[in-house]
């Protein structure tokens, strides 16, 4: 039993602090794309992508830096969807349902990132390096819900003794 809340505990840090630093990414956004932008060639589909979005992200905080206010609410999000993982972290099987819920916001981001992503006019290569986001949160956050319905049953059968 306690092997299994060691698991869970161990996971669950581990989401939170990548849910926390995918946060921390949104807020310098302008300087890492010039980064970035230094470090594919511009002949290639990725370099050409990453130049086009770091000049519009230039441009418009340069002439409309009230806009990157969104930026900082998104990484905000981030920040207050980690903490909401203090619950399982505390007690995992009365807060499986964050947990559930996490994977539904997982899976979510596949038709979001689709959906969206084509009114936008993100290429859909890109895309599928968003869907990546959620399907690799998929990954904690299933291995903490199979071990919380674990702890349950032996839970369940101890109270039944």
């Amino acid at each position: 039993m306690k092997t299994k809340i060691k698991i869970i505990r161990g996971w669950m840090i581990f989401f939170m602090i990548t849910l926390f630093l995918s946060g921390l990414t949104a807020m310098p956004v302008e300087a890492e794309l010039s980064f970035l932008a230094r470090c594919f060639p511009a002949d290639t589909a990725i370099g050409q992508w990453i130049e086009k979005i770091y000049t519009g992200v230039y441009n418009t905080n340069k002439n409309y830096p009230f806009i990157a206010y969104g930026y900082d609410w998104l990484a905000f999000a981030h920040f207050v969807l980690a903490i909401l993982f203090i619950g399982p972290l505390r007690d995992p099987v009365r807060n499986k349902w964050i947990v559930e819920f996490g994977i539904i916001a997982c899976l979510l981001v596949i038709p979001f990132a689709m959906i969206a992503g084509q009114f936008r006019g993100i290429p859909f290569w890109w895309r599928l390096i968003d869907c990546s986001f959620g399907i690799i949160g998929l990954i904690p956050l299933s291995i903490c819900l199979k071990q919380i319905k674990n702890l349950e049953l032996i839970i369940n059968k101890n109270s039944e003794l």
